[in-house]
């Protein structure tokens, strides 16, 4: 489990502990939006779909895509 500020643009990530995701539970971490101090993620089978999160929000990263 890490945090969103740990990741690089453009790793993949899952905001629940899932081990064989689908596609619409896998996310992207974007760029840092300065005047928002979050991250834009966006969903990896949906381009138009994305959230800001905090840079301490936990994400995970331990599964099979």
């Amino acid at each position: 489990m890490k945090t969103v500020r740990e990741l690089k643009k453009g790793d993949f990530f899952t905001r629940k502990p899932i081990s064989e995701p689908r596609d619409n539970q896998v996310w992207i971490r974007g760029e840092y939006i300065r005047s928002m101090k979050a991250y834009e993620c966006t969903r990896f089978s949906d381009c138009n779909s994305f959230c800001y999160l905090k840079g301490d929000h936990k994400i995970f990263l331990d599964f099979t895509f």
